[in-house]
Formats: structure tokens, sequence, C-alpha cells
């Protein structure tokens, strides 16, 4: 029995992918694109209690997948707000209109699976960089931001 080339398995290990502290979250990009060969994409999130995430918002060109790991994390789907806890899972196909947030008194840990493994690893590290700043850009430059990374914002 023959086996594949030995270069296929791509292991990194805890120190090669920090927590990132952003604010009232941290994330970890534990399988960013560039290592899936564009697959997907794996983030460790974590979001402290009573803190707002991401908007609803979509995006045209990736489905996102959110799995709580620990506390409850609150997802906008379907048009409504609704607690998700541990064991919890929610797909989200390309051009579904999504958000997330923490409205409960524990830290939220999650996990975001990107599919295709577009690029977010970006998106997250520009963000995180803009909330450390304490800048805040104007309606245009976010427009712009959002646009560079495939997000429509959704007024709901």
């Amino acid at each position: 029995m023959s086996h594949p080339d030995p270069g296929t398995v791509v292991v990194r290990t805890l120190a090669e992918h920090p927590m990132v502290e952003a604010g009232t979250s941290a994330l970890r990009m534990v399988a960013p694109g560039s290592e899936t060969a564009g697959r997907f994409g794996l983030v460790e999130y974590r979001l402290a209690p009573h803190s707002p995430g991401a908007a609803p918002h979509y995006h045209q060109t990736f489905s996102e997948s959110f799995y709580v790991v620990s506390g409850r994390l609150t997802v906008y789907a379907d048009g409504a707000w609704r607690p998700y806890s541990a064991g919890d899972f929610a797909l989200v196909h390309e051009r579904g209109v999504h958000g997330f947030r923490n409205d409960g008194d524990e830290p939220a840990d999650f996990l975001i699976l990107f599919a295709p493994g577009t690029a977010r690893e970006q998106f997250f590290a520009e963000m995180a960089e803009l909330r450390r700043s304490g800048r805040t850009p104007s309606p245009e430059e976010m427009t712009a931001f959002y646009a560079r990374h495939d997000q429509v914002m959704v007024d709901v």
C-alpha cells in the first residue's frame, strides 16, 4: 500500500497562532486560508460579557459557520436575535444575513469556519488594529473597508 506525500500534513502549534486581544474580543487564527490552500478558514473567537460583536451583514462569496464552545452567543439569523449555548451550531450560506453578540454574563467562546478560505484573517487583523488605535473611521472609510472584505452591512 502506498501513502501520499508526507508533506501534506500541516500542524500549527498554539505558539504559532496566539490569541490576539482587540477591545472586548480576542481571536486566534487557527487555520487561515493561506494555510489551508483556500479550502476553509478557522477562527477561535472570545467575546466578553455584554459585548457587541458583528452587526447584521452578509457575504457574497463565502459561507460562515459558528460553533459555540462555551458561554452563550446571541446570533442574528432568520430575522431575529436568538441565544445559542455550548454545542450549538449555525451555518450561514452565502448571502445569508447574520450577526453575533454576547448578551450574557459570561464570556462566549466560539469557532467561526469560513468556506472557502478567503483571506478573512486580513479583515480581523485590520479590525483589531482599528480598535487598538481608538480612531473612529468615517462612514466612507468603513464602507470601503467592508467592500474590500466582502461584508455587506444590513439595517434591521
